[in-house]
């Protein structure tokens, strides 16, 4: 799978900022209306990637609308994203439930001439602005490097399990950008730097944590000499978590989450889970707004954004520079 250049928002923070101050006063006179339509509304990732929208959209006075479907669902994002095309907003934000699903729907956007930027997910290939295919149509893709954060969860087990010993991902299902990568990032680093480990086949349980408790259990069954699993997103892995419990083998089964709500502090702390990797949302959200602000006010923005990680244990999650990386809720 190919891996996206991404420049690092550290990087071009300054450019957005500076840009789109700089073109504000040509454009004092114009309120515009950014939409931000995220994977599912009720995520405490949204909800945080909400905030940081927020604060950008309140730094260049600009107007945000959030509004989504309840879960993460092509079937009931297209009508939320269709609605928000009829608003005729200035710009539009979009976490893409479907790489491919989510083309024709936004191309619609796209020919009413709402510029589009996508944030967590991608749609094709997630390479964009390349004059070729049909998906490369988004001015930019802003999120976490999925593949590079699979390798750091790939890391992070392989020290806790001690380099050796069956594992498997827990995911959510194929077609999903974001999980697609971190799967693949995870096996990519095993198989390259990790030879005492053996992954075994994945499990898919359709964002549904009690199918991945169960799904554990059988894997277990299976294999009683399972050491670790890694939860490709936060129901995955805590559903894992939770059926780790449910065989009686917390502490024996090291579990790796990818994502860090509120709940996953009493988590770490418990030992239900042991590692969380941490995306930074606000972030995504904040860069969202002011690449698509820089761009309406005419300047050139970067066609792919990438956010950070922060690796969250036992040993630093009551940690004040940790634990500010924790989602809202």
């Amino acid at each position: 799978m190919e891996r996206r250049s991404f420049l690092k928002a550290s990087m071009v923070a300054a450019l957005i900022s500076v840009s789109a101050y700089a073109s504000s006063a040509q454009a004092q006179d114009k309120t515009f209306t950014i939409a931000l339509v995220p994977g599912l509304t009720t995520d405490a990732f949204y909800i945080t990637m909400r905030k940081g929208a927020e604060a950008a959209a309140k730094a260049v006075g600009a107007e945000l609308v959030f509004q989504g479907a309840p879960d993460f669902n092509p079937v009931t994002q297209v009508p939320v994203l269709d609605a928000i095309i009829a608003k005729k907003p200035d710009a539009i934000l979009i976490a893409p439930t479907d790489k491919d699903q989510l083309i024709q729907p936004l191309k619609k956007a796209h020919d009413a001439g709402i510029p589009v930027i996508t944030v967590d997910t991608f749609i094709g290939d997630g390479i964009y602005q390349t004059g070729a295919g049909d998906a490369e149509f988004p001015l930019s893709y802003i999120a976490s490097d999925n593949v590079l954060g699979g390798a750091i969860a790939a890391r992070a087990l392989a020290k806790a399990v001690g380099e050796k010993g069956k594992v498997y991902v827990s995911n959510v299902k194929p077609g999903i950008s974001t999980t697609d990568q971190r799967e693949q990032g995870f096996k990519d680093e095993m198989a390259a730097n990790h030879p005492g480990i053996e992954v075994l086949e994945s499990q898919f349980n359709d964002n549904d944590a009690n199918k991945a408790a169960s799904q554990l259990q059988a894997v277990f069954a299976r294999n009683s000499d399972l050491v670790g699993v890694f939860g490709a997103n936060l129901f995955s892995a805590l559903g894992a978590a939770n059926g780790v419990q449910q065989a009686g083998q917390t502490g024996n089964i090291k579990v790796v989450a990818f994502d860090a709500p509120t709940s996953i502090v009493d988590n770490i702390n418990s030992g239900l889970v042991d590692v969380a990797i941490a995306q930074h949302p606000a972030e995504i959200g904040y860069f969202g707004v002011m690449s698509a602000y820089a761009h309406l006010t005419g300047n050139s923005i970067p066609t792919a954004i990438g956010t950070g990680f922060t690796i969250i244990d036992k040993a630093n999650v009551a940690d004040p520079d940790v634990a500010k990386y924790i989602y809202s809720d």
